[in-house]
């Protein structure tokens, strides 16, 4: 058997050069599945006869029937081949040994199924004929699956983590019957506000990623296909700025596709999906094609749901919060429950007694509490037990990321939330009164040769994940960074739900980004202590992020119809951020920050109108000197 070398970037660990389970492996640790379960490769034929590999493992104690917990993937159902065994099956280690039936099936186009991959398929309403789309997929499977695997009971659940919990809320649109659970967890919503985007801002810091879902592959094949750009730098930041305008990237993207009929002769192709990108800067047909959360009104009653999530998931907060709430909006009937920790991505699905996120720490047992309370008991109520909605879980669980707790509430946001706002005062101040009743303008220069870095460390990474709770003195002490704090905080102040930035700007130029964060500012006398931190950092005044967005100014009225800035003229820009369930304890100061650069998390705006980014050239990047006006405010959902 081959090794095999898969990234999954979006799933909970990185695996590389993976040493999968054979019988000639056997240890105390690893030999559970395969003292314990058998595995069977299927190839199931969809409606239009494409066929797509499926891996099934069935317990070897077949004296009673079992519920499937099947995981449709981009990722890879390997290992392949008879006697290669996965160390570890399910969505946690007690549905394993509990016993059941788990399944894992290569989607459409990827590895060893047929067809031809699309990034994020579109959903296709009333389908006619033969016509498929992942949605039919999935139904196609599980009516499979029940009508063919011995020993199961006739119930069928689905969990993935990202890209897996993309297909998991599939699944629950035109539902099988059999399907009575999904637990969709740090699931895409949409690739306009998840992942590759926010709100219209290119996340620059993907660009290694981008290969893995855009290299064509129309064969099934149980080895990597893909390749990803070498940077040949420890410095991303310079790597970036040195590379210029983002067209200069392209070369990047061009593969050599060997003509099967002629060995010898080869051919460049572009990536499909760089190119999807760079072709359609505006959220237009292309992407609202692909986004799921408008479909979510087509969740049957009979699906119960569970979404999960990190609130420090840098890849996805905007899809399983956007997922709940759909669910909720059109199916008041549903069983639909929200989970949110103090996670960054996936890492719910860890075996780690610590909890922390970057330099910050936030407990103990956290993800292990959530698999054997929480994960392991929805799955067994609605595939095992009696399945109503008296599961004995909460409608919303979710852990307050200051006072590091977790709290249950009957909705989410809380029934107890009321929205307040603060204004950003000419003093740098964040008051409830504004300062004067005539707006003052608080100005920075905005330099493109010098951009405002996401992170203080110099290296490069894969996929960013551990800014999300980085300490945010490096930007804040920057002249290019506007701060704006309260006075040490007397009694705490708990924000549960999401935050509005609404600012008042103007800029010489005529385009914009704009960046708000939330920080969580510590006392500098703290008795706090994190064995975490890197080196140069203390719990001393350490300022927590806590939430941060970003959006490109020209989808400041219309994510379809893009505009500039009329030079100097003051313009309304609000700013979504994704909810926060955050204590700022007695003591510590809530402060917000804005900027207009965040390099290279996003890519760099030229600041001067251009039809495209993505083909702008060297010329049209400009400096400009940006305005916030001091009637500019937040809007906090504020748990009272």
């Amino acid at each position: 058997m081959k090794k095999y070398i898969f990234l999954t970037i979006f799933s909970t660990i990185l695996l590389v050069n993976c040493d999968f389970l054979s019988p000639q492996k056997k240890n105390e640790k690893d030999a559970y599945v395969i003292n314990n379960y058998n595995k069977k490769e299927v190839d199931i034929v969809m409606r239009d006869g494409t066929k797509l590999h499926t891996t099934i493992y069935s317990p070897k104690d077949n004296h009673k029937t079992y519920p499937i917990l099947m995981q449709r993937t981009p990722y890879s159902s390997a290992p392949y081949g008879k006697g290669n065994f996965k160390t570890k099956i399910g969505p946690n280690v007690h549905l394993m040994k509990e016993g059941n039936i788990v399944v894992y099936q290569d989607v459409r186009g990827r590895w060893m199924s047929e067809g031809v991959y699309d990034n994020m398929r579109a959903y296709i309403p009333n389908k006619k004929g033969n016509e498929t789309d992942e949605a039919s997929d999935t139904y196609d499977t599980i009516d499979w699956l029940v009508k063919n695997v011995e020993n199961n009971n006739g119930n069928v659940g689905t969990w993935g983590i990202s890209y897996p919990g993309y297909y998991a809320t599939v699944a629950t649109i035109d539902a099988h019957p059999a399907l009575k659970a999904s637990s969709p967890q740090a699931c895409i919503g949409d690739f306009f506000f998840d992942d590759f985007h926010h709100n219209g801002a290119f996340l620059l810091s993907y660009f290694r990623a981008i290969s893995l879902f855009g290299t064509y592959k129309d064969t099934p094949t149980d080895s990597a296909w893909y390749s990803f750009p070498k940077m040949n730098s420890k410095d991303q930041y310079q790597f970036f700025l040195d590379k210029g305008p983002l067209k200069n990237l392209n070369e990047y993207f061009q593969y050599e596709k060997l003509d099967v009929n002629s060995p010898k002769n080869t051919e460049k192709v572009d990536d499909f999906f760089w190119k999807e990108i760079i072709e359609h800067p505006n959220y237009d047909h292309v992407w609202k094609s692909k986004g799921i959360i408008q479909h979510l009104d087509k969740v049957p009653s009979s699906v119960a749901t569970m979404i999960v999530g990190g609130w420090f998931d840098a890849e996805d907060l905007y899809g399983p919060l956007e997922t709940y709430k759909a669910i909720e909006k059109h199916g008041k009937e549903n069983y639909n429950t929200l989970v949110f920790g103090p996670w960054d991505h996936g890492k719910w699905a860890s075996n780690q007694i610590e909890n922390s996120v970057g330099n910050y720490y936030f407990g103990d047992s956290i993800s292990l509490k959530f698999q054997s309370e929480i994960e392991t008991n929805f799955f067994n109520h609605f595939l095992k037990g009696k399945g109503d909605k008296n599961s004995g879980l909460p409608e919303a669980y979710v852990y307050d990321s200051g006072k590091k707790q977790w709290k249950s509430y009957a909705s989410w946001p809380p029934k107890e939330v009321v929205k307040e706002s603060f204004f950003l005062n000419s003093n740098l101040e964040l008051k409830k009164i504004q300062n004067t009743k005539s707006p003052k303008k608080i100005q920075f220069v905005s330099d493109v040769k010098r951009p405002v870095p996401y992170s203080e460390d110099i290296k490069t990474v894969f996929t960013p994940r551990k800014y999300m709770t980085d300490d945010q003195r490096f930007a804040a002490r920057r002249p290019d960074v506007l701060v704006f704090e309260t006075d040490v905080l007397t009694e705490e102040y708990t924000l549960a739900g999401d935050i509005l930035a609404k600012l008042k700007v103007a800029t010489t130029g005529t385009a914009a980004d704009w960046i708000v964060k939330v920080v969580d500012v510590h006392p500098s006398e703290t008795s706090e202590n994190n064995d975490n931190l890197q080196d140069h950092l203390k719990m001393s005044n350490y300022h927590l992020m806590v939430r941060s967005e970003v959006l490109r100014g020209r989808f400041r009225n219309s994510f379809e119809n893009p505009e500039p800035f009329i030079s100097n003229k003051k313009t309304i820009v609000d700013i979504k951020l994704q909810d926060v369930f955050h204590t700022f304890k007695k003591g510590h100061k809530l402060q917000i920050q804005v900027q207009s650069t965040w390099f290279p998390l996003i890519d760099l705006n030229p600041q001067t109108y251009v039809e495209n980014i993505f083909k702008a050239d060297k010329k049209d990047f400009k400096t400009q000197t940006h305005t916030v006006y001091s009637d500019s405010s937040i809007e906090f959902s504020v748990l009272k």
